[in-house]
């Protein structure tokens, strides 16, 4: 690995933090919640730039990655992993107590026991931990010399995910403002949300050094699990209620940003 490519990663594995980090510290400079305007174009902004990042940076490498092997078939990894991702987050959305975005209370006689910051901190780990996983297995791909994958790919997707960050870490600290905890308070619990993001890419760094064989299969697998919290949580709660079409929007420009980062840099 050359020095570049060591100050490359490091970067790629800080900077989706970073994200969450500067996304929560606006709990310091925005007197009142946020707006329901801006959040639906918060969300839908989030929403496009996943699904794009998992369309350009995941499932498009993972296809090609398998052609050599799989030949007309190579998009049977691609699909595999897709749906095994889809039902992991499925599973653990299941198993897990926790508080869904669009949800004023907890679902299931369990999660009645534990309190509402708790379980919209279980929330928001559950959705970091599929984007912590795309950035790792992208630079690991990147770092045991696959073709289709460099970088500066690499790090475009860690850029558009810190990017989509950013808007998620305010939409998570300024909730919590509200309801009476401290703005330092606030934005830690904020800041602590996308800790799991460089603990997740770092895991899949090490995994994927030893099934290299199945990195095309573990790409898509980090692209169904981001697209299952898209569907399940974002786009819901972007719809709920007025102002959807600017939801819309957000997530066209989301969509456009993230795939003129991934074309530009990749």
């Amino acid at each position: 690995m050359s020095q570049n490519d060591l100050i490359i990663l490091i970067i790629s594995l800080a900077i989706p933090f970073l994200g969450t980090t500067l996304g929560s510290a606006m709990v310091f400079f925005l007197k009142k919640d946020l707006s329901p305007r801006l959040q639906k174009i918060l969300l839908g902004f989030a929403s496009g730039v996943m699904v794009a990042a998992s369309i350009w940076s995941l499932i498009i490498p993972s296809i090609q990655m398998s052609e050599e092997d799989y030949g007309k078939l190579r998009f049977i990894p691609a699909v595999v992993g897709f749906l095994v991702g889809i039902l992991f987050l499925l599973g653990i959305d299941s198993l897990v107590p926790h508080l869904h975005l669009n949800s004023d209370e907890p679902e299931g006689i369990k999660t009645r026991k534990v309190s509402k910051t708790s379980m919209m901190m279980f929330a928001v780990s559950i959705h970091n931990l599929p984007e912590g996983m795309a950035v790792g297995v992208v630079l690991a791909g990147a770092l045991y010399g696959n073709a289709t994958i460099s970088m500066m790919g690499a790090f475009s997707l860690a850029l558009g995910i810190a990017i989509q960050n950013f808007p998620e870490g305010a939409i998570i600290s300024m909730p919590l403002y509200m309801e009476g905890k401290s703005k330092a308070k606030s934005f830690w619990l904020g800041t602590l949300s996308g800790a799991i993001e460089p603990l997740g890419a770092g895991l899949m760094i090490l995994l994927t050094h030893v099934m290299t064989p199945i990195l095309p299969y573990i790409l898509s697998f980090a692209a169904g699990a981001m697209f299952y919290v898209v569907v399940e949580e974002l786009i819901p709660e972007a719809q709920n209620g007025k102002h959807s079409n600017l939801a819309t929007v957000g997530f066209a420009v989301g969509f456009a940003l993230m795939m003129v980062l991934d074309i530009a840099l990749g």
